[in-house]
């Protein structure tokens, strides 16, 4: 019984710690991904760079870093952030939001959507029978 004990415990003990490892890398990792959607969101505001960075370093985990750019009518923000662990166990978390930048112009003629009596009714249920 003792030598069955003297083996299963080290193996139980790494075990565990794999575990607690793989639940603090998912965290970061949702981390990243809120940090990554704040900033896009921010950005999509027409908010100045700097506080487009802010916004999602708030939200990253501690080494993070914030990279912004739009491409067109996005604007794309990726946030990395190291992992800790010994060798093969310390990665790169890396998450990607994009937005639709918010200050385009409407074209010349185009209708207003907005809370006119074009715009649909909030909450309706879209079946356009009045039910």
């Amino acid at each position: 019984m003792t030598a069955e004990a003297a083996m299963v415990i080290p193996v139980l003990a790494v075990f565990a710690l794999a575990l607690l490892w793989a639940l603090m890398a998912a965290s970061a990792q949702i981390r990243c991904v809120d940090a990554a959607r704040a900033g896009a969101r921010a950005a999509a505001r027409s908010e100045p760079a700097p506080q487009v960075r802010e916004a999602a370093l708030a939200a990253a985990p501690d080494g993070a870093a914030v990279e912004v750019e739009r491409a067109g009518g996005l604007w794309r923000v990726r946030v990395t952030a190291p992992t800790p662990g010994p060798g093969r166990l310390a990665v790169t978390l890396r998450a990607d939001a994009v937005a639709a930048v918010e200050d385009t112009p409407v074209p010349a003629g185009a209708p207003d959507l907005g809370a006119g009596a074009g715009a649909p009714a909030v909450g309706s249920a879209g079946r356009g029978d009045g039910r």
